[in-house]
């Protein structure tokens, strides 16, 4: 029996070694997710963005448990920092969710940004893929906590979850982040803390203008995650919005799209492909950097001459 077969039958390590082998995008890995893709369509993403130390674990971790216990199938992406050493998960949140590792349903996997700047890594949305096709009903996806960059997981997930405390600073620094503009439901989390009814205060004051010019409320919850208080509220939310989507149709516009950036991706790096392959790799760039470098020459021209030479088409029909 092969790995795919064992796949089908719903063999956890099968699941592991291909996600294994996707992550790591080995030869063909893209065909091994055109075989899954038709299995494909039926798990609700969910997307936690926001600073480190926010605690998106801790609520990834309590809501997971919420939808066991509704027996829905549970698939976790953590991305974490990519260690220097080793070229893995950092931190690996797998360690922070020991008690969810027994649970039916579950799987966890940490993966490496791996040089990504957008929160994500660089085969997040493709790993993703790979836990659907496994059956699983909700996939909830935990940015690696960079600040201003993480706007990738907009493209990876059909709600968004913007995780927020009052050490976070105030609201306007989420503004600046772009966190604003990409939140579907708002967290604020250790509520208890000192500022926390300070920093609603402030996001109520400003998502007053999102709320005039949409049907969506966009809600803010306030959290406990380490008592689980609020978990329930904030599952009734993303709950909400699920309905709200695919009620209005928004749903199937994100996911058109969704495919439309998927696709332009594909191309894009068959692309770089060949320009790596097929010029760049017979080229001698510390000639050209020389050129330049001595005034002979400048970078601007150089690449207008190099991309003259590039026929896509025929390295594309090669390839």
């Amino acid at each position: 029996m092969n790995i795919l077969e064992r796949f089908n039958q719903g063999d956890r390590i099968a699941l592991s070694k291909i996600i294994s082998y996707v992550e790591n995008q080995y030869p063909d890995y893209r065909k091994v997710l055109a075989q899954l893709y038709p299995k494909t369509g039926k798990a609700y993403r969910v997307g936690f963005t926001g600073p480190p130390g926010a605690g998106k674990s801790t609520i990834v971790d309590k809501l997971t448990s919420l939808l066991v216990n509704e027996e829905h199938r549970v698939g976790i992406i953590a991305v974490d920092p990519t260690s220097p050493f080793t070229g893995g998960a950092l931190l690996g949140d797998r360690i922070r969710m020991q008690d969810l590792t027994s649970r039916e349903g579950v799987f966890i996997r940490s993966m490496a940004t791996r040089g990504s700047y957008g929160g994500l890594a660089t085969t997040t949305k493709e790993v993703a893929i790979v836990m659907d096709a496994f059956g699983k009903d909700y996939v909830l996806i935990e940015t690696v906590g960079v600040g201003q960059v993480e706007l990738d997981v907009v493209n990876a997930c059909d709600t968004t979850v913007v995780v927020l405390v009052p050490e976070s600073g105030d609201a306007i620094q989420a503004m600046k982040a772009g966190l604003m503009e990409i939140a579907d439901v708002f967290v604020v989390n250790k509520s208890d803390r000192e500022g926390a009814n300070r920093i609603v205060g402030e996001l109520e004051m400003i998502l007053d203008i999102r709320r005039k010019n949409g049907e969506w409320e966009y809600p803010i919850v306030s959290t406990e995650a380490v008592n689980d208080k609020g978990i329930d509220v904030l599952l009734s939310k993303i709950s909400q919005h699920r309905e709200f989507i695919i009620g209005n149709h928004y749903f199937e516009k994100h996911r058109k799209s969704q495919i439309k950036t998927d696709i332009r991706k594909i191309v894009e790096l068959k692309i770089k492909d060949i320009i790596d392959e097929k010029v760049l790799g017979s080229l001698d760039l510390d000639e050209l950097a020389e050129s330049v470098f001595r005034g002979e020459d400048d970078p601007y021209s150089a690449g207008e001459r190099i991309f003259s030479q590039i026929n896509l088409t025929n390295s594309a029909d090669k390839t």
